[in-house]
């Protein structure tokens, strides 16, 4: 069971037996006192009866149905009252204390049971958002912190809060009452927080949505975990970088399951409703991980992949959710409860699993965010006794969560059923049944609304989700801890470099064209580059929607860039290359990412006359009045740009395999593109004509690309594999037709970039 045996309310009640007054020593005074004075023996006597008379109903009855009909009694006996949920009898309760009229939308809450910390000063700076800080019985009343509002204990008492008849004392549990301040004084988000911990850059909306709608909100795309048959919770942790870490409430029997997903879906955003950050330094573990991989004198000290993208978490599949760094929205502020019948160390763990559960039937989701904050390992002693029940139960908690079905009609009726039938498989206490009724019942009297339900079945796709998107992004395998000894398998400096390949690729969106037939390479192509890209597109004649394939006509595939680019509003650019291109990406983290790419290779560009009246394919007659029309329906301002290079009797023509246009150019691209589009223009005739015409070619990026190979005919018949070097921008064209071919490719790009070798060991 995952109750604690701890109890939380120890103040002495008073006696329902009065004193006997009054002489004369009546027979019935006489029989009380008696039956007082010989109370274990009465109890033994009355048990030795019920016995004997199980026997002679088992002899007169039939043995089984006797036994049957006590068992029955018994687990009558056993189960737990099913609360009153009278909501129509609930009044507003209003605040007439010294904040009556504070009112703010986004706080931090945190406990505040011992001295003001670094950490909750630097908390209380946080601009836009307000810090409440709740104390314990034992918090000094004059507990301070500029910037921060302060509930004493006696102040939450007047708060009249139903919830605080159930409340520990001296316990960060009594954040619970914060959350329905917080609520009351115009909350819309309450991120609950540690006291003890550092946020990163001093701004939460770094990392987290803090906006799920309107011009601030996302835009991109959400990662999201794929379905999987018979998983129904991940380890996050591997996700960024630590495949050797687990968080505190996971089930044990999944501490071995660290190979990464490679392949993600893709959902929509706006739903991520409880958002949980990861923490560098001593991120949220459980006490077997801390005490066997901390050496005596080493402070652990774990980071996590920063621009790895955040995860969400498909209906049917958890992680573990704390209250320790975790960002709620007010549509999930039902799910920020902490149950008071479980020991300090489970409580926020089974509230997270139970808040995600609930999440789904308001068609909500939970998304693991990077490092939101930086905590230290003081060396505070951990207890594998307080976190006990987690390893016991979180397996059947989670079973029993995901296959939990209710016919509720309100999303407060689903709430109170889920908690009262969790009390039954003895996940939590009758004690919680209460508190969750009196907390749903004190939620509606500081003015928050129940959003409708929105629940699909479990296994289908969300009307949020976006089945025709794949992605494949391969998480980093991060130095680890063991014992105090970093992991060796990934040495410094190739970690270092990794990183800034990472910073200078991550928010770049790389568009793979990929000739048809398609065949198993697409996804060691989306495995290869998904580690440094934000995301890659791949395009091809047809669509392969199991393999993330959009279709397009290749001879323009310039027509379905626009798309793109609206999917990805935040990128920093695109870069857009031919399958048979091997990138040696290790060269160009020089190169200027708000400027133009193209190939500097001479013969990549050629200018050909309208005059010339040769064989080749672009001096047809429909090519070259293509271009004239193009040209002469430019927008002034491109025209004057096109005419700076090219008269009026010239025209360019390119084999250019790759280019990259930034973020400030997208419009320009798209406009063009829809130009060409109209009069269905060859990707060769139209992408020199596009560069130009949007900027001088003098100003484009002079470094990126101004060291290539391009080979022969001769040389591919010989073997790229024994022209190729590291050294080189790119190399074209060698392409991956087999799945050796492949190995021979990444073999060769692991000479620039040795972190390929991870890929080469798991193929």
């Amino acid at each position: 069971m995952m109750r604690s045996n701890k109890s939380w309310n120890n103040s002495p009640r008073p006696s329902s037996h009065s004193s006997s007054s009054g002489g004369g020593g009546s027979s019935g005074g006489s029989f009380c006192g008696y039956l007082m004075d010989n109370l274990p023996k009465v109890v033994i006597v009355a048990f030795i009866f019920l016995g004997a008379l199980v026997l002679i109903l088992a002899r007169n009855r039939g043995g089984t149905n006797a036994i049957l009909c006590v068992e029955s009694v018994a687990n009558q006996l056993k189960r737990i009252p099913y609360p009153d949920l009278n909501l129509n009898r609930v009044s507003p309760r209003v605040d007439k204390g010294r904040y009556s009229a504070f009112n703010t939308e986004k706080w931090i809450i945190v406990a505040a049971l011992g001295s003001p910390t670094h950490e909750l000063q630097a908390l209380a700076k946080i601009e836009g958002w307000q810090l409440l800080a709740v104390g314990g019985s034992e918090t000094s009343a004059d507990w301070k912190v500029d910037g921060a509002l302060f509930l004493t204990f006696d102040q939450q008492a007047e708060l009249g809060y139903r919830i605080n008849a159930y409340l520990p004392f001296n316990s960060y549990l009594r954040k619970n009452a914060g959350y329905l301040f917080a609520i009351q004084h115009g909350a819309t988000r309450i991120y609950d927080a540690d006291e003890k911990a550092t946020i990163l850059g001093g701004d939460l909306g770094r990392v987290f949505d803090i906006e799920l709608r309107g011009p601030n909100s996302r835009r991109d795309l959400l990662l999201q975990y794929r379905t999987l048959e018979n998983r129904s919770v991940v380890n996050p942790f591997v996700h960024f970088g630590q495949r050797s870490v687990w968080p505190r409430g996971l089930p044990l029997d999944m501490v071995q399951q660290i190979s990464p997903d490679v392949s993600y879906t893709q959902v929509f955003p706006g739903h991520q409703i409880i958002q949980q950050g990861l923490a560098n330094g001593l991120p949220d573990v459980d006490s077997i991980f801390y005490s066997t991989r901390r050496a005596e004198d080493v402070a652990i000290d774990i980071e996590f992949d920063t621009l790895a993208p955040p995860v969400a978490l498909p209906h049917g599949t958890m992680a573990p959710c704390n209250a320790l760094n975790t960002l709620f929205h007010s549509a999930g502020f039902w799910g920020l409860l902490l149950p008071v019948s479980l020991t300090p160390k489970a409580a926020d763990i089974v509230r997270g699993y139970w808040a995600q559960r609930i999440l789904w039937e308001i068609g909500g989701m939970m998304v693991v965010y990077p490092p939101t904050v930086k905590r230290a390992d003081v060396a505070e002693p951990s207890s594998f006794v307080d976190e006990a029940d987690l390893y016991k139960e979180s397996s059947r908690l989670i079973k029993f969560l995901v296959s939990w079905r209710s016919e509720k009609g309100t999303l407060f009726e689903k709430i109170l059923h889920l908690s009262h039938e969790m009390a039954e498989q003895r996940f939590w206490g009758a004690q919680d049944v209460e508190l969750v009724a009196a907390w749903l019942k004190d939620l509606l009297s500081v003015g928050w609304r129940q959003p409708q339900l929105r629940a699909v079945e479990l296994g289908t796709i969300p009307v949020y989700s976006s089945p025709d998107e794949h992605k494949q992004f391969m998480p980093k395998a991060y130095p680890s801890v063991h014992l105090g000894i970093e992991d060796t398998t990934t040495m410094g400096s190739e970690f270092t470099e990794f990183l800034n390949l990472r910073r200078f690729y991550g928010n770049m969106v790389l568009v793979l064209e990929c000739s048809y037939p398609l065949n198993h390479t697409v996804l060691a192509w989306r495995l290869l580059y998904g580690r440094l890209f934000k995301h890659v597109a791949v395009l091809s004649q047809e669509k392969e929607a199991a393999l993330g394939v959009e279709a397009t006509d290749m001879w323009m595939s310039y027509n379905v860039l626009p798309k793109i680019f609206e999917r990805y509003p935040n990128a920093e650019g695109f870069m857009v290359m031919n399958e048979a291109v091997v990138f040696n990406y290790w060269h160009l983290t020089s190169a200027d990412k708000t400027k133009l790419w193209n190939l500097h290779a001479k013969e990549t560009w050629k200018t050909a006359s309208f005059n010339d009246e040769s064989s080749a394919w672009y001096l047809s007659k429909g090519h070259k009045n293509g271009v004239k029309k193009l040209v002469s329906r430019l927008p002034v301002e491109y025209r004057t740009n096109y005419r700076t290079v090219m008269d009026d009797d010239h025209f360019m023509v390119s084999s250019s395999k790759v280019y990259y246009v930034p973020r400030r150019y997208i419009d320009d691209f798209s406009t063009l593109a829809g130009l060409a589009g109209k009069q269905k223009l060859n990707s060769a005739l139209a992408l020199p004509l596009f560069f130009v015409a949007m900027e001088n070619p003098e100003s484009f990026d002079t470094y990126a690309f101004n060291n290539t190979r391009s080979l022969s005919e001769s040389e591919v018949k010989e073997g790229p594999a024994l022209i190729y070097t590291p050294n080189w921008h790119i190399m074209y064209p060698w392409k991956a037709s087999s799945e050796f071919e492949l190995y021979r490719i990444i073999k060769a790009m692991s000479a620039g970039d040795p972190s390929l070798s991870e890929i080469l060991d798991s193929s």
